[in-house]
């Protein structure tokens, strides 16, 4: 007898869910293990639950389905099937990465499909790394597809928590070695594992300015800006931080900010 698949359920919509579990249930081989509102609870639930398989809606508030994967510890990253109303450009990414999908409303005999494929690729471990790869793939396919999409917010993990940090209330990114601390507006630090310039490349230009090597701005921040000797700033910011500007990122300083 085929061992039952764990499921995990995500959707932010209470109705979708409920057809999809309910559907669900009507297969012996299929156990739900956690239903999901968010994509944050999607991730803690993922973690805790390690199911075989999770079906993520492709928009859900905080953290999309994409999101998840991306958040996702590799270990702990089980098959993947995205639950989508039609979208040509994530269906494209899913059938190049050869990702499972299922089309909203979720027509019973194509889930039954999305089951059948799950427990033969839990049959090989090669195979199920190999899908958790392709799924990372997809969503990185997906999100260039989209053109320039740039981050309203930042998924901060801590032990085994995700704060989900909006950008408008980043006050500054300063790094050290590997590392980005993040400070907001209420003074509140965050630390990240991430190269300041990928991070760079992913945030508004028109919102954020290099202060130098090592540090980002938020412009809506900064309060102040005193003159120092040779030419170079110090910003002051609305949580009170005083940073340094360079002398090259000074001259765009004065440019921005500083000319009616």
């Amino acid at each position: 007898m085929t061992s039952k698949l764990r499921v995990v359920i995500a959707d932010d919509e209470r109705p979708a869910r409920t057809f999809l579990a309910a559907m669900l249930r009507a297969f012996e081989d299929v156990d739900i293990v956690a239903e999901a509102e968010t994509g944050t609870e999607a991730v803690e639930a993922i973690e805790r639950e390690r199911p075989d398989l999770a079906l993520l809606d492709l928009q859900m508030p905080e953290l999309d389905g994409l999101g998840v994967v991306r958040v996702l510890r590799k270990s702990r990253t089980p098959l993947i099937a995205f639950v989508t109303a039609y979208d040509e450009y994530a269906v494209r990414a899913f059938e190049l990465n050869a990702v499972d999908y299922l089309l909203k409303p979720v027509d019973r005999a194509r889930l039954r499909e999305t089951l059948n494929r799950a427990h033969e690729r839990l049959e090989s471990s090669e195979r199920r790394q190999s899908e958790v790869a392709h799924a990372r793939n997809a969503a990185l396919d997906y999100i260039q597809s989209q053109g320039p999409q740039y981050l309203k917010r930042i998924p901060v993990r801590r032990n085994n928590e995700i704060t989900i940090l909006p950008v408008s209330q980043i006050a500054s990114v300063v790094a050290e070695a590997e590392l980005l601390h993040i400070m907001t507006v209420a003074n509140e630090r965050h630390t990240i594992n991430y190269r300041l310039r990928d991070l760079e490349t992913k945030l508004d230009p028109a919102r954020f300015l290099r202060l130098g090597r090592g540090a980002l701005v938020n412009i809506d921040m900064v309060v102040k800006a005193l003159p120092m000797v040779g030419g170079t700033y110090i910003v002051q910011l609305r949580n009170g931080q005083e940073l340094k500007v360079s002398r090259l990122q000074s001259r765009i300083l004065k440019e921005q900010l500083l000319r009616l």
